[in-house]
């Protein structure tokens, strides 16, 4: 599966952007949907996953009841709607998909085989 992510932006602490991944293919539906992101001098940091169905969605702490995760597959499309935007939600953000199920793998950047090309987002105070 081949990964587009768009929708980054420059916004000020407190707005909105929603972010884009859309997938090439006809088996988006079977895949588990994360977003990961890096931030300038650290490793990249987990952010959100989705199940295949969308019926389970996965954060961190540093994110939760901020961001949520969705996806369409009719569309071949994840999302990522990131609220209260603070400076520190800067970073180039990454769609990434992976096969298999598994709570605690859906957090590691090293399940995942297949990454889009990231899109920037810089969240101004």
């Amino acid at each position: 599966v081949q990964l587009q992510a768009s929708g980054g932006g420059l916004v000020q602490a407190g707005g909105s952007l929603r972010l884009s991944c859309a997938a090439s293919g006809r088996t988006f539906s079977t895949y588990v949907m994360g977003w990961f992101r890096r931030a300038p001098g650290k490793e990249r940091e987990f952010v959100a996953a989705i199940n295949w169905s969308g019926s389970s969605t996965y954060y961190p702490d540093s994110v939760k009841g901020r961001f949520a995760i969705s996806r369409d597959n009719a569309k071949n499309t994840a999302y990522l709607q990131m609220n209260s935007l603070k400076p520190e939600d800067t970073a180039v953000y990454y769609c990434a998909a992976k096969t298999g199920i598994g709570k605690a793998a859906m957090r590691r950047d090293s399940e995942y085989g297949y990454w889009g090309q990231g899109t920037q987002v810089t969240v101004s105070s």
